[in-house]
Parts: C-alpha cells; structure tokens; sequence
C-alpha cells in the first residue's frame, strides 16, 4: 500500500515540475555596538520568539575557522557537494565534503584592492560549471577601486584548482570607496544577476540609484552564454525593462537601491530576496521583479527621505517585504535564503537574514519577522550547499551550518543531478550522474531517476540494491516498483537514453531523488528529495 501511494506522490510532483552607514562590516567604529545590549522589535511590534505553534530552535554547527575575512560560501552545483568560500582579500578555497581544512582554488589577491567595502566580495559558478568549467566573480580591483565582474575557468586537469588567466566582461568605475554591492548568483533563467550599490558616500549624492543610464544602485541582469561580439562578451536579455530602444541601460533588471549586500533566489518558486542596506534609520528587505524601482533615494524602507528629487509617492515605487529599524545595535542587514532544504533546520519557505551589527539572525515567515538566535558573530553573508542547507559566515573567519536540534532523527538524504549534455538530437544520448549522500543515521528510502517529458511521459531507471544496479522503465505504465535502500556513504550513480526521434522536442527535466516513508504503513511520503536539470531536445 505504502508504496503505491509512494510511486503516485512521486509521479504528481514530477509533473507539476513542469508546469545606514556603509555595511557594518567596513565600518571599525560600529564594533562598538557588538556589546550586549537589549532586544527591541523589529520595527514596532515585539519580536516573537517562537516561529510556530510548538516553537522553532535552531544552533550553529562549526564547520571551518581560522579565515581571514571571509564574506561568501556558496556550492559547486556539480553532486560533489564541495563548498566554496570567499575570502576578501582575494582568495577563493574549496572545502571538499568531509574534509576538515580546505585548500585554495583561486588567488587574486595581486588584482584585488580590500579593506573597508573593498575586496573580492563575489563568486557565481555558471549552472553547467561541470561542462563548461566557467565561474565568475566580483572584485574591486587595484588601483582605483572599480568593479570588476571576470571570468574564470576550472583547470581541465583538476576540478578542484582554477585556472589564472582571467576574461574582463564588465569594469564600472565607482566614485566612492563605498557601497560596492558585490553578489553575483545566476538565475533559474540562465542569466548572471549582479548586485550594485549606489556608488557611495552619503544619501546618494548623484541620484544613481533613481538614474536609469547609471549602473550603479541597480540589479543588473546578463546574458554571459551569449556574448554579443568580440569586444562585447555578453548581451542584455531582451526583455529587460529598459532593453533597445527604451530610455536607459540594457543590463537594468530593477532600480533603487543603496546598497544590495546578498541577494538569492528562491530555489523552489525562483523568486528574487535582496537584503538593502539602509542609510542610518531602516534595513529592508526586497521581494524584487522585473523592472521593479525600490524607492532610494526617496525611499528608506517606507521613511520618505526628503532627498528628492522626485516626490516621496508611494505607489511609484515598490515597498520592502520586510524593514526594521536601527535600536538594539542593529545597523547592516544582511541578505539570505529561503530555506528549503531537506533536514527540517528550518520551516520551509521562511526566508532567514541578520543584521551585521548585532549578531541576530531572523525569520521572515507569512510577512512575520521573528528572532532565531541571538550569535556574537559578525555576520558577513548566508550561503547554501547543494541540499538546500544554509551556512552562516561570520566575518571573524567561520563559517557555520544552521541545525535544528530537534529535527525528525532519520534526517533525508540530498540529492543532485550533473547532466552531461544540455542539447541533444535524435540518436544522441543524455548522460547524467546522480550524487545521493545519506542522512544520519543511514536512511531507508527509495532512490529514483529518470527525466520529463514535456508531455509528461517519464522514463525512470530503478535502483535495485546496495550496488546500484539499473534498469529502465519507459512510460507511466507498468509502474515502477521503486527499491528500499539503505546506505551510510555516498553514492555516485550514472544513468543515460538515447533519444530514439519518437519524442516529443522541447524542454525536458532530468531528475534524481530519494523518498523516505512515513512512519505511517498507509502514509505515502515523509520527506523527499529531488534534483534536477533542464535540457533541450530537438527530434
């Protein structure tokens, strides 16, 4: 019984597949605010400390110390389950899974220009880094502080060490040191999104943010696949709102912001959070759309700023999803995630921040702001690894992962999906491996991969035992008869088809995942997890 509602709830979710001051971090003096000092409401309501009927605890688990100004973590993409951390003055290092140190991947300090705002403050691995071996970051560069954003490739010869020679897409001149933005994060549409403060200073003396042929306080949006010609490596998506003929930059995805420190998308609906760093009253946060104009410098949050020179009219700009003000030490918001990993750590769906100054990280949750934990850390940047597992990074030079101490013991596995081929014809073959590593302890569940039609139809392979045998079950009839397994190591599973010209062209889904039964015979899924990959086929 259990397994047929299994093979059901499985079957349904593949097809819905288808369908201030500067950042506290720069600023020594605001050290000072570190000392203790009394919770007050984020914004005028008293902050709750429970985040659901029976109440939330979460604990920070040390996972590295000993950095040296780290600013970003971010994953591989590629099932490896490494994770990468960002250090500002020039330093990229890969922590392997399981290791205890981790090793440099990258060296720019001889290019970086870092202190106060300054550094190499960004990394975007390209979605199909394991092809391609592209990845990206953003620096301020020696000696005039302007932003770089510049390619980098991963050496041929180990995936764990980048090459040296660097491709320059975008050099902006910034004329203060401060409010660089820094977050570079490829969206679910392919495209680089870049994060750009105002230019700096104070109260936005040139009107940047509002100015629609400036770069600067905006959220760009590239097409880096795609370059427009040799002295152009990139093009602007055409349905960006100020793209060709309209009045402004092409590269513009959204207006008005101060300084955007951390942006993410939500990996399960793709919507866009950034964290804006206020000027000395408010910290917002953004829920932020295509063409969007998020108020500075009229705008602090919802405070009308008197700044001009537009008129303080609401409805001409969007409000934040979420603002506090700067009591109880609080000073630098810093943006992160929306959780949605697979070891209950945090509700699903809540989006989890922190301002800098005051160590508090927060859960915005059905429009609630609500405190998580109070930490003595300095509080630089969240990050997530390839489950959907949020990291905490401490400027200090740590890095921590966020648990919940009181999650369901058989916690899931995580599963991730690098595929070898994007575009394929009839006669060719899709080739992907799945990475599935176990949840402690070893978990029993059913592992499955496979692939989306665009009509639906889903070809699956079958997991048959511990050795990872495979077999292949075309169509939704007969159902699959999906395995038990229990492992304690990670296992590494391969799997292709070859596209025979029957098949509809279009967009397909590969997917890998692993369901874990209820504790419940007649209950069909307790947790699950899915990974997944688009690519084209064209019969």
């Amino acid at each position: 019984m259990r397994r047929h509602k299994l093979i059901r709830c499985c079957l349904v979710l593949f097809s819905a597949l288808r369908l201030s001051g500067p950042p506290a971090w720069s600023d020594p003096a605001s050290m000072a605010d570190r000392q203790a000092h009394p919770r007050i409401a984020l914004d005028v309501e008293q902050v709750p400390q429970d985040l659901s009927p029976d109440g939330v605890a979460i604990e920070l688990v040390p996972v590295l110390e000993g950095l040296t100004n780290p600013l970003y973590v971010t994953n591989a993409r590629d099932g490896t389950n490494r994770l990468f951390i960002v250090e500002q003055a020039g330093r990229i290092l890969v922590l392997q899974s399981g290791a205890a140190a981790p090793t440099v991947f990258l060296d720019i300090r001889s290019k970086v220009l870092s202190g106060g705002e300054r550094g190499l403050l960004g990394l975007a691995v390209h979605p199909h880094m394991t092809d391609n071996r592209r990845f990206f970051v953003n620096y301020t560069r020696r000696p005039d502080g302007a932003t770089v954003i510049a390619e980098y490739r991963v050496s041929a010869a180990n995936r764990d060490v980048a090459e040296t020679s660097e491709s320059v897409l975008l050099t902006l001149l910034q004329p203060f040191a401060n409010h660089n933005g820094g977050m570079i994060e490829f969206g679910p549409d392919g495209f680089l999104y870049i994060g750009m403060g105002d230019g700096g200073s104070g109260n936005d003396p040139g009107n940047r943010a509002q100015d629609t042929q400036e770069l600067l306080g905006k959220i760009l949006r590239i097409d880096v696949d795609h370059p427009e010609g040799p002295s152009a490596p990139y093009s602007s998506p055409s349905t960006n709102p100020f793209f060709g003929a309209d009045p402004g930059r092409d590269e513009i995805f959204a207006l008005g912001f101060r300084n955007p420190w951390r942006f993410s998308f939500d990996r399960g609906t793709g919507q866009l959070f950034v964290g804006d760093v206020g000027q000395g009253a408010r910290e917002e946060v953004d829920m932020v759309t295509l063409g969007g104009n998020y108020g500075w410098r009229v705008f602090e949050g919802n405070r009308c700023t008197d700044l001009g020179p537009a008129p303080c009219n609401a409805s001409s700009f969007t409000p934040p999803i979420a603002e506090y003000d700067h009591t109880g030490g609080r000073c630098s918001v810093t943006g992160g995630y929306v959780y949605r990993g697979n070891r209950s750590s945090l509700p699903a769906g809540g989006y989890v921040y922190a301002d800098f100054c005051s160590g508090e990280i927060f859960l915005l949750r059905d429009g609630v702001q609500s405190l998580l934990l109070d930490t003595a850390l300095s509080i630089s940047s969240f990050g997530e690894d390839e489950s959907g597992e949020i990291y905490v990074v401490g400027l200090g030079g740590t890095v921590h992962r966020i648990v919940n101490p009181n999650a369901p013991p058989n916690a899931p596995p995580d599963a991730a999906v690098a595929l070898s081929a994007e575009a394929l014809r009839t006669g060719q073959t899709i080739t992907y491996q799945a990475t599935v590593t176990p949840g402690s302890p070893p978990t029993l569940g059913d592992i499955y991969l496979g692939a989306l039609l665009p009509d639906g139809v889903t070809f699956l392979s079958l997991v048959q035992g511990p050795t990872g045998a495979i077999s292949m079950v075309l169509g939704l009839s007969p159902i699959p008869f999906l395995a038990g397994i229990a492992f304690s190591q990670p296992m590494v599973i391969p799997f292709s088809y070859t596209f025979l010209g029957s098949e509809p062209g279009g967009t397909y889904i590969a997917f890998a995942g692993m369901a874990v039964a209820g504790s419940d015979p007649l209950q069909s899924i307790n947790q699950l997890s899915l990974g997944i990959k688009a690519f084209q086929f064209t019969p």
